[in-house]
């Protein structure tokens, strides 16, 4: 049976955005670079997502400069999967809001040039519209908030341009809270949390019924928004801590306390967040994923998870590849006991729900 999946986190206007003149795709071709183009969600199933704008860093000579789809690890030597990689530097309100409206303008081209078969939304209704008239869903994320300056006047501005999703932080600090590092093995619970400002920002947030986004935040970060929001819990794009030991991951801990706010947890295809070793190993089973969908159903419930892949910004398993590999995940998931109900909430059902209790 065929499912509609509605992803939790993509890279893809990032990876269309850095690309050399001389090697471009574009997202209306199929192509065998990257992993979400049309064609590619329109075999796979994907009806919609979270399209992230992330900022990076300048670039500069320094090979450890992280990029969202750079992950350490990947050139490790050592035998055991550790590493850690330096957090990233800040990035300046200028720099970062000239590129976030880059982005933006190309986002918004694609969904002109689609000829209706993009959309970007903004309502719980509007997805399901897309759903039914398979229109490909785009949903306005920002993954770390460097483009939002102190006083939030830009978050109000965004919001009215359709920003529907954030996450304040990427792996580095700002002016809103602390990251994770990318580091294994390593607790999440790293350095100081949500700074007043981010405090502010999740407020605002609140209000204007914007998602703010768990994943790259560090514990104390989690335990501030947990004692603070109105709304379900989300981490867009996380996995089980207990199985993975990135600091990227969950606590069992923090599992339960998405499950108590009725959240949900976008299931992460990346290698690195999924292996027991850590390791970057693009021959690497779909299976992981599967492992941690288990183990995340046992501990909460199905009603809180879902997928989200990082497409376009992190290293997939060989037997998923990419957007046009999402049938083999769900089957996989269907192998291994999730029954039709199960997928159906896991696939689409649980972010259509979190979203409505977040967005209304």
């Amino acid at each position: 049976m065929n499912y509609p999946i509605f992803d939790g986190h993509n890279d893809t206007i990032l990876s269309l955005h850095m690309q050399k003149d001389e090697n471009k795709r574009t997202f209306f071709d199929k192509s065998e670079k990257g992993h979400i183009d049309l064609p590619r969600a329109r075999e796979g199933g994907l009806v919609g997502g979270f399209f992230a704008h992330f900022i990076p860093n300048p670039p500069k000579k320094d090979a450890n400069q992280m990029s969202s789809d750079n992950f350490p690890g990947a050139k490790s030597d050592s035998a055991d999967g550790a590493y850690e990689m330096p957090k990233a530097v800040g990035l300046p309100y200028e720099y970062a809001t000239r590129y976030a409206m880059s982005m933006a303008k190309r986002m918004l081209k694609i969904e002109t040039d689609s000829g209706g078969e993009v959309k970007l939304v903004r309502t719980v209704a509007e997805i399901e519209s897309c759903i039914k008239n398979n229109v490909l869903a785009m949903i306005y994320h920002f993954e770390g908030a460097e483009m939002i300056d102190e006083d939030l006047n830009a978050l109000y501005l965004f919001y009215q341009a359709g920003l529907r999703s954030l996450g304040p932080v990427w792996s580095r600090d700002n002016i809103f809270g602390h990251g994770v590092p990318f580091k294994f093995p390593s607790t999440p619970d790293v350095g100081p949390g949500l700074t007043d400002a981010g405090k502010r920002l999740l407020r605002a947030c609140n209000e204007l019924g914007i998602l703010f986004d768990l994943s790259h935040l560090n514990e104390k970060g989690f335990w501030d928004v947990e004692s603070l929001s109105n709304a379900p819990l989300v981490a867009t794009h996380s996995n089980a801590h207990a199985l993975c030991q990135s600091a990227r991951n969950l606590t069992d801990k923090q599992l339960d306390a998405i499950q108590a706010t009725n959240g949900v947890v976008g299931l992460n295809y990346h290698v690195g967040f999924l292996r027991e070793d850590g390791k970057i190993v693009r021959d690497t089973s779909l299976g992981e994923i599967v492992r941690h969908g288990l183990y995340i159903a046992d501990r909460i419930g199905t009603d809180h998870i879902a997928l989200g892949s990082d497409f376009d910004g992190a290293v997939m398993p060989a037997d998923l590849k990419d957007a046009a590999g999402l049938p083999n995940l769900v089957e996989a998931l269907s192998v291994a006991g999730f029954t039709h109900d199960d997928l159906q909430k896991i696939t689409h059902q649980n972010w259509l729900r979190v979203l409505s209790d977040t967005w209304s």
